[in-house]
């Protein structure tokens, strides 16, 4: 299908798109809407495009975390905070991933509907985003090979990774459900593995650090951690779904996006926690490799091939979101020249997180303190969805220029994020003289509400300062 079939469609990024499970035409088509008539799939896909990018070493490593001076979590409590985190930040991506077969429309140029001109902004800021995940996410995909090819300079190992993860980004949406359905099948099978092998060594002895008021606001503060990891792919949510038919089950969307998110994060966290005890605060490559055995064991092997698999499978998929976030903003470039430009961007920071030193602080504070604008974008975007009843004219956001202002929602969006600023519990906070940390400090025993603040002030802020505008 080609753009002179499309009503509507103005941008470069318009052209072929797959038709079929198993096309892998290159995909020019960009940020419009699906014609309904292009629409094709199978829903159980859903879980298997949730399921393959949260099986990283990204979501192992904030297993490893309740060791920290300020969490000091006990095997349970940090287990229980696995579920909850797990369950409230999947919960919220799940219900923008059914917006997809309703609109035809990825994740970013839906928020067009609220946001308007202004979705410059939240746009610039995903996009922003989606290169800073490549480069947490590809330090541990690059350090994998390097173990495996001990002579790879860890630059080579990242070209590897970066090639291969453009490519399923530019050739689009198809490719990445086609990979991510596949592997699958062979990380399900890798880590059933490795998960044998670690509860070999499981410690579960760990117990809790502070008591009290302070045990509960540490528990809250992890809670955070584990949802922020998962609640990030709000952005990217219907981005997955969108080619799905109109007339698709969006409860199974719900429930796939919700299942497939959850059980793989979760999945990788408790196996985190279970070797807690023995990480150095390091990469968690390293520390898998060193766990299963080193050199010469076969598991630890397998275990470095999970991984630089699972990073090519999550990067794609931030290159692709990528790309469609940058049209969203505004910008006319084709989206396979943007999805490009995120991996070239995305090596160039792995770069910097492998060379500046201190992995562990460069990946907490890139989780938490660059992700707390997104509860207040999920907040204006649900509010304005419930508004509509959840329906919408997507052929109505493709004309930037005929765009309205979108003046409330950034209002609220700006507002729930500098509301939520005192509720934080990130180390910048403390850089800043406690200025992002002050209520969480100084009331809250370190407990971590800005994502609850934010999120639910954004909401409020836009349903009663829109609804008369915004019709069902």
């Amino acid at each position: 299908m080609t753009a002179e079939s499309i009503p509507g469609t103005s941008m470069p990024g318009a052209g072929a798109m797959p038709s079929r499970e198993g096309d892998f035409t290159i995909e020019a088509h960009g940020m419009e809407p699906i014609p309904e008539t292009a629409r094709y799939g199978s829903v159980s896909r859903v879980f298997t495009v949730w399921f393959t990018p949260n099986l990283v070493p990204a979501a192992f490593f904030i297993g490893t975390l309740v060791t920290l001076d300020f969490l000091k979590l006990g095997f349970v409590t940090s287990l229980l905070a696995i579920v909850v985190g797990n369950l409230v930040g999947s919960y919220f991506v799940a219900l923008l991933s059914t917006m997809g077969p309703k609109l035809g429309l990825a994740q970013m140029p839906a928020a067009r509907l609220p946001f308007g001109k202004s979705i410059i902004v939240p746009g610039l800021l995903n996009w922003l985003s989606t290169i800073g995940w490549d480069g947490i996410n590809s330090v541990f995909g690059a350090i994998a090979i390097t173990i495996l090819i001990p002579a790879l300079p860890f630059w080579a190992a990242l070209l590897i990774i970066i090639a291969v993860q453009a490519l399923l980004g530019i050739v689009g949406y198809e490719a990445i459900h086609t990979f991510e359905k596949w592997m699958a099948v062979v990380l399900g099978v890798m880590f059933v593995i490795l998960t044998i092998s670690i509860f070999g060594q499981a410690d579960t002895s760990l117990t809790d650090g502070f008591e009290g008021a302070d045990q509960i606001g540490a528990f809250i503060a992890y809670v955070a951690i584990v949802a922020s990891f998962v609640l990030a792919w709000s952005l990217y949510a219907s981005d997955y779904s969108r080619y799905l038919p109109p007339t698709t089950d969006t409860r199974k969307v719900f429930w796939y996006t919700l299942g497939g998110m959850a059980i793989a994060s979760g999945w990788l966290e408790i196996l985190g926690l279970l070797v807690a005890s023995k990480a150095t605060g390091g990469e968690s490559s390293d520390t898998i490799f060193a766990v299963l055995g080193g050199a010469g064991n076969i598991v630890a092997m397998l275990a470095m091939v999970a991984i630089a698999i699972g990073t090519i499978a999550v990067n794609a998929m931030n290159d692709y979101t990528g790309s469609l976030s940058l049209q969203a903003a505004g910008l006319r470039i084709p989206r396979v020249y943007s999805a490009a430009g995120v991996a070239v961007l995305g090596f160039l920071f792995t770069l910097y997180l492998q060379y500046s030193g201190d992995f562990a602080s460069n990946f907490f504070n890139f989780l938490l303190f660059i992700s707390y604008w997104i509860s207040p974008f999920v907040g204006v975007v649900l509010a304005d969805w419930w508004l509509r009843g959840r329906k919408a004219d997507p052929w109505s956001v493709v004309d930037f220029a005929k765009l309205p202002t979108g003046t409330v929602a950034l209002a609220a969006l700006v507002v729930g994020f500098v509301i939520g600023i005192p509720f934080q519990n990130s180390t910048v906070g403390y850089d800043l003289g406690g200025i992002f940390n002050y209520v969480t400090v100084t009331y809250l025993h370190g407990a971590d509400l800005a994502y609850y603040v934010g999120g639910a002030v954004a909401f409020l802020i836009y349903w009663f300062g829109a609804r008369s505008s915004v019709k069902a």
